[in-house]
This record gives structure tokens, sequence and C-alpha cells, in this order.
């Protein structure tokens, strides 16, 4: 047998709303229900028919799907007697009645809340304190070995007289008698399906499950003050200009002994004189006069570290990029190190004297110096797509 269209189900249009078709769906679910049809197999089919289409047409996405491809869009084909919905259960089905009731209930001692099935026993609420925020600034140096730094912050601490409880030192905070530490107020109603059981947050506690009687005269029952702690900050090598680390319950302790928020640091690096990051590789770029390029010199180059002597050969065009292998920074996840690229640029002088002058007319016509490039000789883009590639 052909399953029935969804809307049909229901019994709403095409174009109906996600109001209408759960307003259909509670009436439908409500007639058939099997406590107000017992031993009726065609009341339980029905009423297992209209969840699956409401199971369906509640989610826009199975929805689009359906009115698409039809029952084969979501998973459905021919019914051959009964219910198919996808492997739903009873339990699955009634879950829905958390999406129409609202809240927390249960029928006939099982319990359902939020849409999904489970038990029905309460809890307090947990306060959780509020995350701060703090910038360090690192140099390379430090960004390249990692480094422990200690910072004074202003937080909220627990408050020393009460020690977080928010209660008069020598008293306690009392039970909720509205509902009993649980920090939950459930309420049973009687209708023709039987007793629907919601459970909201217990108002005279707000959900905390005690009560002060007698508040702290230092903290004023809030149970944290305002104070200045130093932490300590381990950052690991590799780190970069603009990361996040998160250091969690280092943030501002929360109202009368709740979960602490984390301390969110944000790093930021300190420009280096010479050296420029490029994720892990550091770049620097290296001047050099015309007269060391062509016979070749030594230089030094500035590291993270110090300084570290290269040979530069004779002839050394400019643009020439030199890798110092291992001599950039560390991956932070430990995936090895990058490199320093020198990139060597020749020195123009732009003011020269009478006698370099002469010098220089009596040199250009020489057939040394007139650009003869090779092959090996390639551009500046050529060296730069061969490093970064």
């Amino acid at each position: 047998m052909s399953k029935r269209d969804y809307y049909d189900v229901l019994g709403v249009s095409k174009d109906a709303s996600q109001a209408e078709i759960k307003k259909a769906y509670r009436k439908m679910a409500i007639k058939y229900h099997p406590d107000k049809n017992p031993n009726d197999k065609e009341a339980e089919e029905k009423f297992k028919e209209a969840a699956e289409a409401y199971e369906v047409l509640s989610n826009p996405e199975k929805r689009a799907k359906y009115d698409q491809f039809g029952h084969a869009g979501v998973g459905g084909g021919a019914a051959g007697g009964g219910f198919s919905g996808g492997g739903m259960s009873m339990e699955d089905i009634f879950s829905h009645f958390g999406d129409i009731f609202g809240g927390h209930f249960s029928f006939g001692g099982s319990s359902f809340g939020g849409g999904s099935y489970g038990g029905g026993s309460g809890r307090r609420r947990m306060r959780k304190g509020s995350n701060l925020r703090v910038r360090v600034k690192l140099t390379l140096s430090e960004m390249a070995h990692g480094v422990e730094k200690k910072i004074k912050i202003k937080k909220y601490v627990p408050c020393p007289a009460c020690h977080g409880t928010g209660a008069e030192p020598g008293t306690q905070p009392t039970t909720c008698p509205t509902c009993h530490g649980t920090g939950q107020v459930t309420r049973v109603t009687n209708t023709f399906l039987g007793q629907m059981q919601t459970s909201s947050t217990c108002p005279q506690c707000g959900g905390e499950g005690e009560i002060i009687t007698k508040k702290c005269t230092t903290c004023h029952g809030d149970g944290i003050v305002k104070s200045e702690e130093v932490v300590t900050i381990n950052i690991p090598a590799g780190v970069n200009d603009g990361m996040q680390l998160s250091l969690s319950g280092k943030g501002n302790a929360a109202p009368r002994g709740g979960i602490p928020g984390d301390l969110i640091v944000l790093i930021e690096e300190i420009p280096h004189p010479s050296l420029k990051r490029d994720g892990n590789n550091l770049l620097y770029d290296l001047y050099v006069s015309f007269p060391d390029a062509a016979l070749g010199t030594t230089v030094e180059i500035p590291t993270v570290d110090g300084k570290a002597r290269v040979k530069l050969p004779a002839g050394t065009q400019g643009g020439k990029v030199l890798r110092l292998k291992g001599k950039g920074l560390p991956d932070v996840n430990g995936y090895g190190k990058g490199d320093l690229l020198v990139n060597v640029n020749i020195w123009t002088p732009r003011n020269l004297t009478h006698e370099e002058k002469r010098i220089l007319e009596k040199l250009k016509d020489s057939p040394n110096f007139k650009p003869n490039p090779t092959s090996k000789d390639r551009s500046y883009f050529d060296r730069m797509r061969e490093f970064f590639s």
C-alpha cells in the first residue's frame, strides 16, 4: 500500500506555516493518542502516521526534500503496512510532545523534555564565571623558544570571608523549601490523555536549590569580590601574532561556588627591527655594495638568537635569495622549523664624486659590465615561486 501524502495526513495545505503544521499535529495526536484509544489498532496506526508526517514537515530541510522528491527524498517509499518513520520508536514519537506542549513533562510515568526522551529529575543550576581577556606582547625570540609570563590581573575571586558561599561566616545556606534542593519545581496537570507533568526553574531560589538567610557582609551574598591575582602563563614555542590561548578556570570566579570562567590570552608580536615573519619563515633584506657583490664578501645576518655569518660569492646578483635552513621559527604543533630567507639587494649610490664618476665611466663600456643574463639567472618572481611552492 502506498504511503499517504504527509500534507493530507495532517490535513494542511502545502504552503502551510510551521504554526499550522504544529497545530494540526497536536490535534491529531490528542485525537488518536493510545491512552485515549486503548486496543484500537486503527487509531494507533493513525497516531504513528501523524507522527511520521510531523517529523518530516516540522523540519525545514526534510520538508524541502519531501516537497521536491516526495517520500523518496526523505528515505521513504511504499509502506508495506504499518509505520516506517525512518526507524522511529514510540519513545521518538512521544518526544515530539516536548516541541508541541513545551517544557519538561511526562505521560504515564515516562518523562520527556526539550524534544528528547530522558529522565525527569531536575538539576540545580550551576553558574559559571565570565571569561577574561588579556594581551601579551612577545618578541620574536620569545615566540621562537616559548616563555613563561607572570601577569597581574584584576578579577573576581571567591570571597575570603565566606569562602564563596555567600552566607555570613558561621552560618550556612539552607535548602530551598520550595524545590527541596533540586532547583526545579514540578506541576502535575490532569488531562483527558492522563496526567501531564511539567518542570521549571524554582522561582524562590532561582534554580540554585539553596537560600541564603543571612548574607555575608563582605560580598553581600554574591560569594565573590574584586581582587588582583598573579597568573602564570606558559606560552609554547611557535605561537603567532593574533593567536589565542585559553587557560581553563583562570577567569572570574562564579557566584556562590560555581564554575570559574577562562582566561583568554591574545598574543601580540613586538616588531623586530630587521626581521619579518611569514608563517614559520623569517625574511631579511640584505643590502650590499656593488663592489662586494662583484668581488664577494662575508656578511652578518641577524637571527632570533643573535647573528650568523654568511659568505656571499663573487658575482652575486641582486634579487638572489639565500636560504638559511632551520633558522626560522618552530611550528607551534611541533612540525619542524621554518627557514631564514635573505633577499640580496645591490645598493646603488645616489651621490657620486667626480673621481667615482670618472671610474664608472671608464668601466661601463667594459664587456663584463654589460648585462648578459643566462638561464641560471632566473627572475626574482621565478625564485619566489620556487621558495614558497
